[in-house]
């Protein structure tokens, strides 16, 4: 068993902690992403909202990857901008 095998086999757990976490607060989650990015984009007065809605985009789908949402045989591509 090589190095890397044995760090998959001793993060695996964790990996699933954190997919358990995501399915069950993935709603608290989204909200918390909404938050942040209308709180910035106030503060940067509209200049990058074009970036922040392409990185809260971004980091939904990643959430979603995390939490095993897409369920499907091949991973969707993320949103391009």
């Amino acid at each position: 068993m090589g190095l890397l095998d044995s760090l998959k086999a001793k993060l695996a757990p964790a990996k699933d902690k954190v997919s358990g976490l995501a399915q069950q607060h993935g709603d608290k989650i989204d909200h918390g992403l909404d938050k942040a990015a209308r709180l910035v984009d106030q503060k940067t007065k509209g200049k990058y909202s074009d970036k922040i809605e392409s990185g809260t985009g971004r980091a939904k789908h990643a959430l979603d990857r995390i939490a095993h949402k897409d369920d499907g045989g091949t991973p969707p591509t993320p949103p391009v901008s």
